[in-house]
């Protein structure tokens, strides 16, 4: 980690900005994308800035006497509720799960929040809660907490949760970006953008020739096998908001390396593809909730592959790309022309409450 400056943060960071008249927050705040990341540089770490919170991953680990713990916390917004593959419940469980295991966490425990609208229907409650118990069963893991609150008709559109899970690591794991070398190999478990996408299409009402199902599911299983391999993996990340570009980008910037994405070698169903071809969406940059983008040692990464492939969430596991140099932290992406472009990060969301 970087020095910090004399506001306590770190100097990668950059400092504090206060905020100008007539200021607000905006949906793309939420993304995932340049405006969060702007959003927490001005207003949560100068306030809350500490050397857990200050390395930004999805889950913080901590030492608990001789135990390894990893914590998380998520909030879902998800709209509409239900959606091809799963619902607001089933969504809050495996992303919370996700979080951890990429971090290297077997689940212990989750909590759940709800805060619920008035005139919210029961039946409705009760199927959604009922959903949230198979995935939590699924992934081997308890809601051991939970908290409701109602608010007002109007207030809350209908139905939010927020997650929190605890997860322990093993003690001869060690995942982080800043293990990155050039030379590795960038892997992704499955298709992408099929949840953004299933969302998107029963919110807008949208029909396609095929149904686009959402991949959501706990990857905690699949994880298990990876870190079995034999190979050495540098590092896990689940590719929700922004999807799998800004994942990289993420990786990029925090190790200070260049990677380079093979567009041919990234899985995208046909369906997906097509989709995001009629809405103007790239699939790089469409939601997943069952799928990881892992870093892996070159020397082993066919063993990871391998793994990946014989657990049915990564049995279409790819590699997509590789670290190709140091000291230059960007995303190139050569196309099916054979070109090479830049693959940034977007400000806001082309999805937005996709979770």
């Amino acid at each position: 980690m970087s020095d910090p400056d004399r506001n306590g943060l770190p100097a990668a960071l950059g400092r504090p900005v206060s905020a100008r008249k007539g200021e607000a927050v905006v949906l793309g705040h939420g993304s995932g994308g340049r405006l969060t990341a702007e959003l927490v540089r001005r207003v949560f770490l100068p306030a809350l800035s500490n050397p857990l919170l200050d390395r930004l991953n999805d889950s913080a680990e901590v030492q608990v006497g001789a135990s390894r713990v990893v914590f998380t916390t998520d909030s879902f917004v998800v709209n509409p509720l239900r959606f091809p593959g799963g619902d607001i419940g089933s969504l809050a469980v495996n992303g919370t799960v996700n979080d951890l295991a990429v971090a290297g966490g077997q689940p212990i425990g989750l909590s759940a929040a709800f805060i619920l609208e008035e005139g919210f229907p029961i039946a409705e409650l009760e199927a959604i809660v009922q959903s949230m118990r198979g995935a939590a069963d699924r992934a081997g893991v308890a809601v051991i907490a939970a908290d409701t609150k109602v608010v007002e008709h109007g207030k809350a559109d209908g139905l939010f949760i927020t997650t929190s899970g605890i997860g322990v690591v093993a003690g001869n794991i060690e995942l982080g970006p800043e293990r990155i070398q050039v030379g590795d190999a960038v892997l992704v478990s499955g298709p992408i953008g099929d949840h953004g996408i299933a969302v998107m299409s029963a919110r807008e009402g949208l029909e396609f020739q095929t149904t686009i199902v959402s991949d959501s599911a706990s990857l905690n299983g699949l994880v298990s096998l990876m870190l079995k391999s034999g190979g050495t993996i540098r590092c896990m990340r689940d590719p929700t908001r922004g999807g799998v570009a800004t994942v990289v980008n993420e990786l990029a910037k925090s190790s200070g390396v260049e990677i380079l994405i093979e567009e041919t070698a990234v899985p995208v169903r046909d369906g997906v593809r097509a989709a995001c071809e009629i809405l103007g969406l790239d699939p790089l940059y469409v939601a997943c909730e069952g799928r990881l983008v892992a870093i892996a040692h070159s020397g082993g990464s066919d063993q990871v592959l391998a793994a990946m492939r014989r657990h049915p969430l990564g049995s279409d596991s790819r590699r997509i790309g590789v670290v190709t140099r140091s000291a230059a932290p960007r995303v190139l992406l050569r196309t099916a022309f054979g070109t090479t472009r830049l693959l940034d990060v977007l400000a806001g969301a082309q999805l937005p409450r996709i979770c």
